[in-house]
């Protein structure tokens, strides 16, 4: 990737919404929303599906994520898919053709870092085609 932006996020919301037990599995939905600085500055809405174990730990979980503010100055928005199973890792990255604005044609993939005391960082690494 040619471009990386890095920075930091908070989640100012995070709502469960319905679960449902199910034999194994607990299954919910969660909305989040986020504000970013750093290379990224704006906000983000986030609509999750889990499933935890069970034992009720957490198993996966998948979620879309509508990004709006500035890239590295560019104004637009864009979208991250999220893919996680158990802890062992998440992939997410940028879905294809959802950069709007200036920030049509983004590509890229999305690295996030939980810190020990709780704080999110990122780095994002992208193309603007």
């Amino acid at each position: 990737m040619g471009h990386r932006a890095s920075g930091a996020f908070e989640l100012t919301a995070f709502e469960p919404g319905e679960t449902e037990e199910r034999a194994g599995a607990a299954f919910g939905r969660i909305r989040i929303a986020k504000t970013f600085t750093g290379g990224i500055t704006g906000m983000s809405e986030v609509r999750m599906t889990s499933v935890g174990d069970a034992a009720g730990a957490p198993a996966s979980y998948v979620a879309v994520e509508h990004v709006t503010g500035e890239l590295d100055g560019r104004k637009g928005s864009f979208v991250l898919q999220h893919a996680a199973w158990d802890t062992t890792g998440v992939t997410i990255r940028v879905v294809p053709g959802t950069g709007s604005g200036e920030l049509a044609g983004l590509t890229g993939e999305f690295h996030l870092t939980v810190g020990e005391d709780g704080s999110h960082t990122y780095v994002l690494e992208y193309e603007l085609g």
